[in-house]
């Protein structure tokens, strides 16, 4: 069975059965199993609903809604490491803290991932998106959205663009020009990266233009472009 899923997977599933007393690891990874398909991911487990757990536990009891022996607390607290949320020795980079509005002046930038804290998925095909919102001064991984349930939709793209209508920018390693469409219409701009790299560096390369973007970024961010700004200063010199 080890061999049908990934170690984070196998460390999300143990952290998860910690919170449920009487629930052995190899049971619970059994019945994930059944739920979710060979091979359990970390990607599958993020997917994982308080309900999905609890038909999960409840087994062949399930469609008559039947008490499993654990409230929605502790139902709960073990879906979250199966989120890979606190989950110490994760393979996935840990969010930094933000509340909104802590970053004025930002951007909010979503990054196509399979790995770490890597820029390296193509849009149509990447585990996840990392986003960070990012400011002149400062850069930070604010969330992870996993894109399975996504690809369970009749048109995954849009789905996938949905995920990320909040964000301003999209960096990918490839994506195809109905996709890029999609994604615009959603109200992001995509960047391609071909070459696999660090998030956090590619981003900070970003985050040097904030200050005096050129023409593209500026659109994204809805100001004046510093490269036109003195053809207007010169116009309105002029015109006094």
């Amino acid at each position: 069975m080890s061999e049908s899923m990934t170690r984070e997977a196998a460390l999300r599933i143990a952290l998860a059965a910690r919170e449920l007393p009487g629930v052995e690891t190899r049971a619970l990874v059994v019945a994930l199993a059944e739920k979710l398909d060979l091979p359990l991911t970390e990607t599958k487990l993020a997917a994982v609903t308080v309900e999905d757990l609890r038909e999960i536990l409840a087994g062949d009891h399930a469609d008559q809604n039947c008490v499993v022996g654990f409230d929605a607390e502790s139902l709960k607290a073990a879906v979250r490491p199966l989120w890979g949320i606190g989950v110490e020795g994760s393979e996935l980079p840990a969010l930094d803290a933000y509340a909104e509005g802590d970053l004025p002046n930002s951007i909010r930038v979503a990054v196509c991932s399979n790995s770490g804290e890597q820029l390296d998925g193509h849009f149509g095909s990447c585990q996840r998106f990392l986003v960070y919102q990012v400011s002149p001064t400062a850069l930070r991984l604010i969330d992870q959205r996993p894109t399975l349930a996504a690809d369970q939709m009749e048109d995954r793209n849009v789905a996938r663009s949905a995920l990320i209508g909040d964000c301003d920018i999209v960096y990918v390693q490839s994506i195809g020009g109905p996709a890029a469409a999609k994604v615009v219409r959603a109200g992001a701009h995509p960047v391609k990266i071909p070459k696999a790299g660090s998030a956090r560096e590619i981003l900070g390369q970003l985050q040097q233009s904030l200050l005096s973007p050129p023409p593209w970024l500026a659109k994204v961010m809805g100001v004046p472009a510093a490269s036109l700004a003195q053809y207007a200063e010169a116009a309105v010199a002029e015109a006094a």
